[in-house]
């Protein structure tokens, strides 16, 4: 999916704001647009790439749970775009205003925002240049349960960029 910023070019933003009737306020570190005809809402929570994938130590013989950092950070994506959709669910789309309060002329969907969680390297689950299958089927089994948030890697985000550079 083709994206951009909403408007200024600065990616992180509060997306819904803290106050005593919608609770504590929300900051995403990347909130963007896609682009086209009808442009809906992607946010995006980025951790770092030496960001552990699963705990340590196995839950059980040969089972790894999401390290905490994972869990929460599939968790606060979930939240932010939750807490952003509600607050202006009142209507199929939305107009995005300037601080000042003009409006600009960029419209959003705001059915079912696309949420993504950069995190870690698969390189977490190798040892001497072979990988530990139950590490790796613990990690694919937890990031293919989750709905409406994709989990991501650094190296396989890497690899999907190579490859659209090289396709063009």
């Amino acid at each position: 999916m083709a994206c951009e910023s909403i408007n200024d070019g600065k990616l992180e933003r509060i997306t819904t704001g803290a106050n005593i009737f919608g609770g504590a306020g929300k900051r995403i570190d990347v909130i963007m647009r896609s682009k086209g005809l009808i442009s809906s809402m992607f946010f995006c929570e980025i951790k770092t790439h030496d960001t552990e994938l699963l705990s340590m130590t196995p839950y059980r013989a040969g089972v790894y749970q999401a390290s905490r950092e994972l869990g929460g950070g599939v968790a606060q994506v979930q939240k932010t775009a939750s807490k952003a959709q509600q607050l202006i669910s009142s209507q199929l789309r939305t107009r995005i205003y300037e601080e000042d309060g003009t409006p600009t002329d960029i419209e959003l969907s705001t059915t079912r925002p696309r949420q993504v969680v950069v995190i870690g390297s698969l390189r977490e689950f190798t040892h001497n240049g072979a990988v530990n299958p139950e590490k790796m089927s613990s990690f694919e089994l937890y990031r293919t349960s989750i709905q409406d948030v994709e989990v991501i890697t650094f190296d396989e985000l890497y690899e999907r960029a190579c490859f659209i550079v090289e396709d063009h």
